[in-house]
């Protein structure tokens, strides 16, 4: 991105946010702004997980897996290997899994990763499986952009399959440091290309690299969405208690560069944008640290949350919840009876948004039926 936002430039920094309609300053006393409750009133209680039960609309719906493509196990635990989801990742289709009557976690000692030339991959666990990474590697990788995932247009950063859905899944300590192709970033999923949705799924003690002034997604890290359409992201949680939350140098949770994201009834609680010098980095420093449940920067692109809530995240920078970049002041973002509280970040923030860092489109953010509170 091309914005300074070092120490010895926040004096332009202010002057820039007050254009816009912001101020920065992480000790700026709270003040309510359009449609944001004021911070002395107490904020409303959303079940994890499950957020307000905000209308879901039809694109964000979890899909119809009745008849699968493959099926990941026999019946019993010990079938449901690592080795066998990376397999049916790679045919393509609908993936459901048999591992028995008990919840199940599959450990993956390399990624699955997603075929441009074969079926859309929807992936299904029922509700009873965890994928993890066992600390050491990343868990699932969706790019049109890769070569060794085979070009199938001319036009890889925007095309509209593959089509990648996750849902009743819970994916846990992925780590994609060192995975550093188009970037890094994305300790459980990285997606770059085709489309993107989440659904009722869980993602915990996933990371990425812990600096670098534009890295991100400790959980999920997503670039080139098909004319950018929206990732639905519902009904589901990141973090949910202290020991869980994913954490990375940018978006403990989720980071992105030019990608919209529509998150619905959803949790974000307990990650960490853990790096430090902002972006461009400061001097001397790594860069990072911005973002502590989503990072999103790029131009014209949208933000939306609706029934949600986001909790005791945390950034070393910018945005302890959310920060928000629209470089030529394009984007889009909106709050929507939503929950915001105790996301702190001692480097700099929009004043009235606590927790946020947002520059964009005039009129910027949309607030209605939210409660923001430091």
């Amino acid at each position: 991105m091309d914005l300074i936002k070092s120490a010895t430039a926040m004096a332009s920094l202010a002057m820039t946010l007050a254009a816009c309609g912001g101020g920065a300053g992480g000790d700026a006393a709270p003040v309510a702004a359009p449609g944001v409750t004021a911070a002395s009133t107490p904020p409303v209680t959303l079940p994890p997980g499950s957020g307000g039960g905000y209308p879901v609309p039809a694109a964000g719906r979890a899909l119809d897996v009745s008849s699968p493509n493959q099926v990941v196990g026999n019946g019993t635990p010990s079938s449901c290997t690592g080795a066998a989801v990376v397999a049916a990742v790679a045919q393509g289709g609908i993936i459901t899994f048999n591992c028995g009557v008990d919840p199940v976690t599959i450990t993956l000692s390399s990624p699955a990763k997603v075929f441009n030339n074969r079926p859309d991959v929807t992936l299904d666990g029922g509700g009873k499986v965890t994928l993890s990474g066992g600390g050491g590697t990343r868990i699932l990788y969706q790019n049109a952009c890769d070569p060794a995932q085979v070009f199938t247009t001319p036009h890889c950063d925007n095309q509209p399959s593959p089509a990648l859905t996750v849902q009743n899944l819970t994916f846990s300590d992925g780590n994609a440091t060192g995975q550093n192709f188009d970037g890094g970033g994305g300790g459980a999923i990285f997606v770059r290309g085709g489309r993107f949705r989440i659904v009722n799924s869980t993602f915990i003690r996933n990371q990425c690299e812990p600096t670098g002034a534009d890295l991100g997604g400790g959980a999920v890290r997503v670039l080139s969405i098909y004319n950018n359409e929206p990732v639905y992201v519902v009904g589901s949680t990141f973090g949910g208690a202290a020991g869980l939350g994913n954490f990375c140098s940018n978006g403990g949770a989720l980071s992105s560069i030019g990608v919209s994201f529509s998150i619905y009834n959803s949790t974000f609680s307990h990650n960490r944008a853990i790096g430090h010098g902002a972006n461009p980095a400061r001097g001397g420093t790594p860069g990072g640290g911005s973002g502590g449940a989503i990072y999103n920067d790029g131009n014209t692109f949208a933000l939306q949350l609706f029934g949600s809530t986001l909790h005791d995240n945390s950034a070393v920078e910018g945005g302890g919840a959310v920060f928000y970049v629209s470089n030529d002041r394009s984007g889009t973002l909106s709050l929507t009876n939503s929950v915001f509280e105790r996301n702190p970040n001692p480097g700099f923030s929009t004043a009235g948004y606590p927790g946020f860092f947002i520059l964009a489109a005039p009129g910027q953010p949309v607030v209605g039926g939210s409660t923001l509170a430091p």
